[in-house]
């Protein structure tokens, strides 16, 4: 489904506009980042660059969200893959060691492109695997 960008919440979290103009809050499935709004949690560690880099992403084009088995969190909150023109932005933040792999079944479309892009990430020392020097 089409959707407009009205604000990045975190990491993994964002506000989208659909048709018919009702606004949603989305959470990315398959994939976790760092804390940045949480009420009863500091802001963690990558938490701010992962926020920033999904900003970053969802700039490459217009929203697109795919849903999965569940469309709903214990929470109301929409779950989605998010693509942002040719960008897939859930597995990007995974790929770039923004994210790691956090999936609930029967959620569970791309677990196995998100599983291979976060032992890449790690392999390669990016983000969240990286030295907190």
């Amino acid at each position: 489904m089409a959707a407009e960008l009205v604000r990045v919440v975190d990491g993994d979290t964002i506000v989208v506009r659909l048709a018919g103009g009702r606004k949603e809050r989305v959470r990315y499935l398959g994939i976790d980042t760092p804390e940045t709004v949480h009420p009863q949690k500091p802001v963690e560690w990558m938490g701010a660059e992962a926020t920033a880099e999904n900003s970053r992403l969802l700039g490459s084009g217009p929203l697109r969200l795919v849903t999965d088995v569940e469309k709903r969190d214990r929470y109301g909150r929409l779950l989605a893959y998010v693509w942002a023109g040719p960008v897939f932005v859930n597995w990007e933040l995974v790929r770039n060691g923004y994210a790691y792999v956090s999936t609930v079944p029967p959620n569970v479309r791309f677990v196995k492109e998100f599983v291979r892009a976060q032992r890449a990430a790690r392999a390669a020392g990016l983000g969240l695997w990286g030295s907190r020097e």
